[in-house]
């Protein structure tokens, strides 16, 4: 699940960086109701494990979601699923993820600007997934996150190169997209 609509997406700006995200750019009001709905409309119920970034915008989603669907479990915060970090970008305007995104696609490496590339961002997520499925196996298991980290997860699961994440339909605010055990 992504988070739902942040105060970053209403600003149009990139916050990736801990220092940032961690304890600012929650979710607006929109968001909150965004991630209300989007929990009315699933099946996820108590049963349901939650995972969720640190960064403001998918703790406060989870802490919803968690509410919402009578999760039984306590939430889990795992780093691994941060934002992929948009290094030189951070705090500019979300028109630069194109140029990232661009990049990627053409198996560029961003490290002038220091973004953190595709192959890390799927690295460290895959490090959570290996170790979520092995505690909770044949369980529910609810990821809260972030665009990037999430539709490149998204591109693994689906046998595409994590390079062209964004040839999937892109995951909008409070999106929930369903996946079997994923492959590692």
């Amino acid at each position: 699940m992504r988070h739902g609509e942040s105060i970053a997406n209403l600003q149009s700006i990139i916050v990736s960086a801990p220092e940032n995200a961690i304890n600012g750019y929650g979710l607006t009001a929109t968001g909150s109701e965004q991630v209300t709905q989007a929990a009315l409309d699933t099946d996820l119920g108590c049963d349901t494990f939650i995972v969720t970034s640190d960064y403001k915008r998918a703790l406060e989603t989870a802490q919803i979601m968690q509410r919402a669907i009578g999760s039984a479990h306590p939430l889990t915060v795992d780093t691994n699923l941060r934002e992929r970090y948009f290094g030189n970008y951070e705090l500019q305007s979300d028109r630069n993820y194109e140029q990232v995104w661009m990049g990627d696609g053409r198996g560029r490496q961003e490290a002038l600007e220091k973004v953190e590339t595709v192959e890390e961002t799927l690295t460290r997520a895959l490090k959570s997934i290996l170790s979520l499925e092995s505690e909770h196996n044949g369980k529910t298991i609810l990821l809260v996150g972030h665009g990037d980290v999430l539709q490149i997860l998204l591109a693994h699961h689906n046998n595409i190169k994590p390079k062209h994440h964004r040839s999937l339909r892109s995951l909008g605010n409070a999106d929930i997209r369903p996946l079997s055990k994923l492959k590692t």
